[in-house]
Protein backbone atom coordinates (compact mmCIF):
# COMPACT_ATOMS: atom_id res chain seq x y z
CA UNK A 1 0.00 0.00 0.00
CA UNK A 2 1.42 3.52 -0.59
CA UNK A 3 0.48 6.02 1.59
CA UNK A 4 -1.21 9.15 0.63
CA UNK A 5 0.08 12.42 -0.24
CA UNK A 6 -1.03 13.84 3.57
CA UNK A 7 0.49 10.67 5.49
CA UNK A 8 3.91 11.38 3.09
CA UNK A 9 4.06 15.57 4.23
CA UNK A 10 3.65 14.36 7.97
CA UNK A 11 6.28 11.39 7.71
CA UNK A 12 8.75 13.98 6.34
CA UNK A 13 7.70 17.17 8.74
CA UNK A 14 8.07 14.57 11.74
CA UNK A 15 11.99 13.56 9.84
CA UNK A 16 12.91 16.75 9.54
CA UNK A 17 12.36 17.29 13.47
CA UNK A 18 14.97 14.51 13.78
CA UNK A 19 12.09 11.45 14.00
CA UNK A 20 14.11 8.83 12.03
CA UNK A 21 11.34 6.06 12.57
CA UNK A 22 9.26 8.39 10.59
CA UNK A 23 12.22 9.07 8.43
CA UNK A 24 12.57 5.12 7.76
CA UNK A 25 8.73 5.02 7.23
CA UNK A 26 9.25 7.91 4.95
CA UNK A 27 11.90 6.42 2.68
CA UNK A 28 10.08 3.41 2.30
CA UNK A 29 6.35 5.04 1.06
CA UNK A 30 8.67 7.19 -1.39
CA UNK A 31 10.78 4.03 -2.61
CA UNK A 32 7.53 2.32 -3.23
CA UNK A 33 6.23 5.36 -4.81
CA UNK A 34 9.35 6.07 -7.29
CA UNK A 35 9.75 2.28 -8.37
CA UNK A 36 5.96 2.51 -9.66
CA UNK A 37 6.80 5.71 -11.09
CA UNK A 38 10.04 4.88 -12.77
CA UNK A 39 8.30 1.72 -14.16
CA UNK A 40 6.63 3.77 -16.85
CA UNK A 41 9.86 5.18 -17.88
CA UNK A 42 12.80 2.67 -17.88
CA UNK A 43 13.87 -0.87 -17.32
CA UNK A 44 14.21 -3.23 -15.18
CA UNK A 45 18.09 -3.11 -15.42
CA UNK A 46 18.25 0.56 -14.45
CA UNK A 47 15.38 1.08 -11.78
CA UNK A 48 17.17 0.02 -8.83
CA UNK A 49 19.75 2.52 -9.50
CA UNK A 50 17.40 5.08 -10.23
CA UNK A 51 15.44 4.68 -7.22
CA UNK A 52 18.65 4.89 -4.92
CA UNK A 53 20.03 8.09 -7.10
CA UNK A 54 16.53 9.43 -6.33
CA UNK A 55 16.51 8.50 -2.73
CA UNK A 56 20.03 10.25 -2.14
CA UNK A 57 18.51 13.44 -3.88
CA UNK A 58 15.72 13.35 -1.67
CA UNK A 59 18.02 12.71 1.75
CA UNK A 60 19.99 15.43 0.13
CA UNK A 61 17.41 18.19 -0.62
CA UNK A 62 15.41 17.19 2.58
CA UNK A 63 16.08 20.31 4.51
CA UNK A 64 14.33 22.02 1.37
CA UNK A 65 10.64 20.81 2.02
CA UNK A 66 8.22 23.17 2.87
CA UNK A 67 6.00 21.33 5.17
CA UNK A 68 3.09 23.59 4.07
CA UNK A 69 2.92 22.16 0.77
CA UNK A 70 2.25 19.16 -0.94
CA UNK A 71 5.12 16.38 -0.61
CA UNK A 72 3.89 14.25 -3.95
CA UNK A 73 4.42 16.83 -6.62
CA UNK A 74 8.00 17.65 -4.94
CA UNK A 75 9.06 14.01 -4.47
CA UNK A 76 8.03 14.28 -8.42
CA UNK A 77 10.42 16.58 -9.42
CA UNK A 78 13.30 15.08 -7.77
CA UNK A 79 12.27 12.08 -9.78
CA UNK A 80 11.85 13.73 -13.19
CA UNK A 81 15.27 15.74 -12.96
CA UNK A 82 16.92 12.69 -11.66
CA UNK A 83 15.49 10.63 -14.31
CA UNK A 84 16.71 13.71 -17.13
CA UNK A 85 20.30 13.72 -15.59
CA UNK A 86 19.91 9.81 -16.42
CA UNK A 87 18.61 10.87 -19.81
CA UNK A 88 21.58 13.30 -20.26
CA UNK A 89 24.55 10.64 -18.75
CA UNK A 90 23.02 8.28 -22.07
CA UNK A 91 23.31 10.91 -24.27
CA UNK A 92 26.60 12.47 -23.96
CA UNK A 93 28.15 8.25 -24.00
CA UNK A 94 26.12 8.36 -27.38
CA UNK A 95 29.53 9.42 -28.76
CA UNK A 96 30.77 6.09 -27.19
CA UNK A 97 31.24 3.67 -30.56
CA UNK A 98 28.73 1.01 -30.52
CA UNK A 99 29.59 -2.61 -31.96
CA UNK A 100 26.59 -3.77 -34.51
CA UNK A 101 24.99 -5.88 -31.92
CA UNK A 102 24.54 -3.54 -29.05
CA UNK A 103 23.23 -0.79 -31.80
CA UNK A 104 20.90 -3.21 -33.03
CA UNK A 105 19.39 -4.01 -29.81
CA UNK A 106 16.61 -1.17 -28.92
CA UNK A 107 16.21 -2.98 -25.40
CA UNK A 108 19.55 -2.21 -24.94
CA UNK A 109 19.11 0.81 -22.04
CA UNK A 110 21.41 3.61 -23.28
CA UNK A 111 20.41 3.01 -26.69
CA UNK A 112 16.40 3.28 -25.19
CA UNK A 113 18.05 6.16 -23.08
CA UNK A 114 19.14 7.99 -26.40
CA UNK A 115 16.27 6.85 -28.65
CA UNK A 116 13.99 8.61 -25.32
CA UNK A 117 15.73 12.30 -24.84
CA UNK A 118 15.83 12.31 -28.77
CA UNK A 119 12.21 12.08 -28.61
CA UNK A 120 12.11 14.40 -25.70
CA UNK A 121 14.46 17.10 -27.74
CA UNK A 122 12.00 16.97 -30.77
CA UNK A 123 8.72 17.72 -28.90
CA UNK A 124 10.15 21.14 -27.86
CA UNK A 125 11.33 24.21 -30.23
CA UNK A 126 14.32 23.79 -32.11
CA UNK A 127 15.75 27.09 -30.18
CA UNK A 128 14.93 25.80 -27.06
CA UNK A 129 16.14 21.97 -27.83
CA UNK A 130 19.63 23.63 -29.23
CA UNK A 131 20.13 25.82 -25.64
CA UNK A 132 19.61 22.67 -23.87
CA UNK A 133 21.93 20.46 -26.54
CA UNK A 134 25.02 22.94 -25.81
CA UNK A 135 24.58 23.98 -22.20
CA UNK A 136 23.19 20.61 -20.36
CA UNK A 137 24.42 18.21 -22.45
CA UNK A 138 27.47 19.36 -24.35
CA UNK A 139 28.57 21.54 -21.18
CA UNK A 140 28.82 24.98 -22.96
CA UNK A 141 28.66 27.95 -20.45
CA UNK A 142 25.40 30.45 -20.93
CA UNK A 143 28.67 32.62 -22.37
CA UNK A 144 29.23 30.48 -25.25
CA UNK A 145 25.77 29.03 -26.55
CA UNK A 146 25.00 32.35 -26.39
CA UNK A 147 27.72 33.17 -29.06
CA UNK A 148 27.00 30.16 -30.88
CA UNK A 149 23.20 30.74 -31.57
CA UNK A 150 23.28 34.09 -31.70
CA UNK A 151 20.52 34.37 -28.83
CA UNK A 152 21.06 36.69 -25.82
CA UNK A 153 22.44 34.86 -22.68
CA UNK A 154 19.40 35.52 -20.71
CA UNK A 155 17.42 34.37 -23.59
CA UNK A 156 19.78 31.04 -23.58
CA UNK A 157 18.41 30.78 -20.22
CA UNK A 158 14.85 31.59 -20.74
CA UNK A 159 15.04 29.06 -23.66
CA UNK A 160 16.62 26.42 -21.93
CA UNK A 161 14.44 26.51 -18.88
CA UNK A 162 10.81 26.93 -20.49
CA UNK A 163 12.27 23.60 -22.57
CA UNK A 164 13.35 21.70 -19.75
CA UNK A 165 9.70 22.54 -18.56
CA UNK A 166 8.64 21.20 -21.38
CA UNK A 167 10.31 18.36 -21.60
CA UNK A 168 9.88 17.38 -17.71
CA UNK A 169 5.50 18.19 -18.42
CA UNK A 170 5.55 15.51 -21.62
CA UNK A 171 7.39 12.99 -19.55
CA UNK A 172 4.43 13.58 -16.65
CA UNK A 173 2.16 12.98 -19.10
CA UNK A 174 3.31 9.68 -19.96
Amino acid sequence: MVADDETLARLMALAQKGDKAAYRSLLGECETWLRRYYARKIGPHILEDLVQDTLISLHRKRASYDPSRAFLPWLAAIARYRWIDHLRKAYRNKEVELNEELAADPSDPAVAAKIGLERLMGLIPEKQALAIKLVKIQGLTIAEASEKTGQSQSLVKVNIHRGMKRMAAAIEEE
